[in-house]
């Protein structure tokens, strides 16, 4: 491991300090071996201890801090290097407990051999008055036998008074500690420190704790919340470091899961004294008063355990209930706070807090030890100091004999491990057999890398320090219980770090009239289907509305919004899924379609019989009259229009689509416009001849039917293509208006806007067919066709316009069927209006279809008209 402090500087941040630490210490040059020395311990820490409890001799010394009395955080003795008196602070039976742990592992190991035998640990244990008595027991540590701390250049080869330091218990005095202890790289093992500070190396990196971070701690309490589906909480924290920060943590953590703060307060700092003056108790009015209207029932409180007396107190006398109380590890299993039987009254009480482990032996010898050493009546001398008085404890202690013992090892097996790796790590350095240990002089540095290198087990456990010097023991979510024959601190849950998951939640006992979890939400949970809409500015705070039709809610992507259904899909209100929709089409197997495809059967055969008629007497006036070879372009066009038909049924598809499109609306054309020209055609030779004649002659020569023909053509399939280009022609599926559940599979859904551009054309040429047939009406009766066509073309005109006004307003597959119906009905009134009395004449009138006969026709007619 290599040095984080280079000696020389840590030599030269000693001189800055010795310039604060008095006017008797001149600058010295850095060539100086030692120049002076600091006089700066008490006499009560530097002559012998009476009480064994705090001193034990040995060959390798280890420093222990114990808060054993403890007030209020406040007490601040100004006096320069003066000690606190016991009778200033209250007696922490918790301290002395874990102090009992320190002394019950250092006899443990001297008495085993194997661990190190032939050694002897020793111990010099002070009591640091909670916040008060830092300073004074690190310097004692730092000194040698000669109470003296030299300053020297190089400090590599230095040898304090002790190896390592065990402690102290919070965090704030553990980083004072550790700004001393890191200069020198002595080994400092803290056993409740959790703050997050202290995993800086680079700042701490003589620190190391047999305790789990900040981090876990607050994130076994958030999954803990997230358990219970607890989302609307209040925090309460104190105005210290311990409180900023953890909140601040704790606030990271909540802002990933979607739990929300609905009230974040700072409780007041108690007098030293422990009087609550006027502005502190109008604080904790407003505070408590706040707690009692908020509609969040859970509450979590970061703040050292004596500054929430006052706290308690305040909600005892409110009448404040129905409360979680989230407790931080520092008063999770506060032995005065849980003495306060009446806060039973105010709700459940769970904390977060080290693993219960038993030390075989610990229980007994702790109890057995009070018992021994009974408080001398007077009992008092000019060195009676907090740090080595605790003569007086013993009685305190004793009323909490039977909680301690029901209570299990916590803390007390994070001191008592902390001893262990150590002791494993001056194994590992002396270089120990099974019968002997080389006594070498250990220096910090050395004694620091062995134990961040330990790996053992100890009672089951594990025994090594992560990266950051943690130690990953699992955590438990406790809760009190005030049944005297019971564990006080009854473990509920498991948090493990390595998986960083919260298990086994079990067996907790709600303070609530039906014994149920207590809801603590700012909103119901919606119901299934229902999506959230924020009220306010908490994501907590919501109202529920239903998910419409045709939407759904999956609240493992959002819950704010719903997702719509996919287009084939479809959902009732609130569906938390779609169902498929029924695709309908136009199938065969209908009574109507099944009519219609018989008709265009019915009518491709007649077709295909009037084509046969008119091959048969194509040299006959009557088929002459009626087009002659153009009437075969127009039977041919009618029999591929009538075998299109089976595109319109089933499933559409894209090479149905575009039969229907461009190869049916192209032999319609054709049809209409060869019918249109042939109308203009008779006109033309009966009454245009003799008033244009050399037009009727260019006519002639040139062809102009078939001519009108092809160029009505081409622009048909000109814009049937820039139809095709601008619009889709695969088929497409689309609800239906009258009931979304149905998806009406058909062309796509520009069919309607095509459907009108390609008729555009077959319009115009119906009307001037329509226009050229009525100028004929007079014609000779052989020639005469005007109400054929005008049938022909008056159907298709008002047919056509119909179908477009319902398409227009309707949607379905009756829009499809009646498209068909339009089509086949047209193509028979061609077939049949216009070549069905043609056919008649010819088969049934063979006397009217000779050339005679329409000679006398025309004769008759120009006498008529002279």
């Amino acid at each position: 491991m290599s040095v984080q402090i280079p000696w020389s500087q840590a030599a030269s941040s000693l001189v800055r300090q010795s310039d604060l630490w008095g006017p008797h210490f001149p600058a010295m040059g850095p060539q100086v071996r030692v120049v002076c020395s600091l006089f700066f311990l008490l006499q009560a820490l530097a002559a012998p201890a009476e009480n064994s409890d705090f001193s034990l001799a040995g060959d390798y010394l280890l420093g222990g801090l114990f808060t054993l009395h403890a007030n209020v955080k406040g007490i601040v003795h100004l006096n320069f290097l003066q000690v606190p008196k016991c009778k200033e602070y209250e007696v922490k039976a918790l301290g002395y407990k874990l102090m009992q742990a320190m002394h019950f592992a250092v006899e443990e190991i001297n008495n085993h051999s194997s661990l190190l035998p032939g050694v002897r640990l020793g111990y010099e244990m002070v009591d640091v008055c909670y916040v008060s008595n830092n300073i004074q027991p690190v310097l004692y540590f730092l000194a040698q036998e000669n109470h003296l701390l030299p300053i020297q250049e190089d400090y590599s080869r230095y040898v304090p008074r002790v190896v390592a330091v065990i402690g102290p218990e919070n965090s704030e005095s553990t980083m004072t500690v550790a700004h001393f202890l890191s200069l020198f790289l002595l080994p400092q093992v803290t056993y409740s420190a959790i703050g997050d500070d202290l995993r800086d190396k680079q700042r701490f990196p003589a620190v190391l704790r047999t305790v789990p971070g900040a981090d876990h701690h607050i994130e076994a309490m958030v999954q803990l919340m997230l358990h219970f589906r607890w989302n609307w909480i209040v925090v309460l924290v104190s105005g210290d470091d311990y409180g900023r920060g953890n909140s601040q943590l704790l606030r990271e953590r909540l802002a990933r899961h979607d739990i929300c703060i609905a009230l974040h307060e700072a409780l007041p700092t108690p007098q030293p004294s422990q009087v609550v003056t006027p502005q502190e108790r109008r604080r904790l009015e407003a505070v408590v008063d706040k707690l009692r209207h908020s509609s969040a029932r859970v509450v979590v409180v970061f703040s050292p355990d004596l500054a929430l007396h006052n706290f308690f107190h305040e909600v005892l006398r409110r009448n404040v209930t129905g409360v979680v109380w989230l407790a931080s590890e520092s008063w999770a299993i506060d032995l005065a706070l849980h003495n306060l039987t009446e806060l039973s009254r105010t709700g459940t009480f769970l904390g977060i807090t080290t693993q219960s482990v038993s030390i075989p032996g610990f229980s007994e010898f702790r109890v057995r030890r009070a018992q021994a050493r009974r408080p001398a009546s007077n009992r008092t001398s000019r060195r009676a100091t907090c740090n080595q008085e605790c003569d007086t404890c013993l009685d305190t202690i004793e009323s909490f004999n039977t909680i301690l013992t029901l209570s299990g090892e916590r803390v007390a097996y994070s001191v008592y491990s902390a001893v262990y790796a150590v002791a494993h790590a001056l194994h590992s350095l002396l270089g120990c057999s099974q019968t002997h240990c080389s006594k070498e002089t250990v220096y910090p540095w050395r004694l620091l890398q062995e134990i961040r290198k330990v790996n053992f087990t100890l009672l089951g456990h594990r025994i090594f320090f992560d990266e950051s010097g943690d130690l990953p023991m699992p955590l438990e979510v406790i809760q009190w219980q005030w049944n005297v024959s019971q564990n006080p601190f009854q473990t509920i849950a498991s948090y493990y770090p390595a998986q960083r998951q919260l298990k086994d939640v079990r067996g907790v006992s709600w303070h609530t009239p039906d014994g149920t979890v207590p809801v603590s939400t700012c909103s119901k949970d919606c119901q299934p289907g229902q999506k959230k809409k924020s009220v306010g500015i908490h994501p907590c705070c919501f109202e529920c509305l239903d998910c419409l039709p045709g939407t759904f809610l999956n609240k493992t992507e959002d819950e704010f919004d719903c997702q719509p259904c996919p287009s084939n899909e479809w959902s009732h209100r609130r569906d938390t899924s779609c169902f498929k929709r029924r695709l309908t089409f136009l199938q065969w197997h209908n009574a109507p379609t099944t009519f219609v495809v018989l008709l265009a059967g019915l009518g491709f055969l007649g077709t295909l019989a009037i084509l046969a008629v008119f091959w048969r007497h194509l040299q006959t006036p009557m088929v002459r009259s009626a087009g002659g070879p153009m009437c075969f372009l127009i039977l041919a066009s009618l029999l591929v229009a009538y075998l299109m038909v089976p595109a319109y049924l089933g499933p559409p598809t894209v090479s149905t689509c575009l039969c229907r499109q461009t190869f049916f609306t192209l032999c319609f054309t054709v049809c209409i416009s060869c019918i249109a020209v042939r109308s203009f055609q008779i006109v033309c030779v009966f009454k245009m001849a003799r008033r244009l004649p050399r037009a009727y002659g260019y006519w002639v020569r040139c062809h102009g039917p078939y001519v009108f023909v092809a160029v009505i053509t081409a622009l048909k399939v000109a814009i049937v293509t820039a139809s095709q280009l601008f619009t889709p022609t695969g088929p497409t599926a689309r609800a239906d208006p009258g009931d979304p559940k149905i998806m009406i599979l058909s062309c796509n859904p520009n069919y309607r806007k095509g459907l009108l551009v390609n008729t555009s054309l077959d319009l115009l040429l119906s009307v001037a067919g329509f226009s050229f047939a009525y100028m004929g009406k007079e014609l000779p009766t052989n020639y005469n066709e005007a109400k054929f066509i005008t049938f022909c073309m008056t159907f298709y005109f008002t047919s056509s316009i119909c179908l477009c006004t319902f398409m227009s307003v309707y949607e379905g597959v009756l829009v499809t069927f009646l498209d068909l119906l339009v089509t086949v009905l047209n193509l028979l009134g061609i077939s049949l209006g216009y070549f069905g009395p043609k056919c008649y004449l010819i088969l049934f009138h063979p006397e009217r279809n000779t050339p005679a006969y329409f000679s006398s026709a025309i004769q008759g007619y120009t006498m008529g008209r002279d």
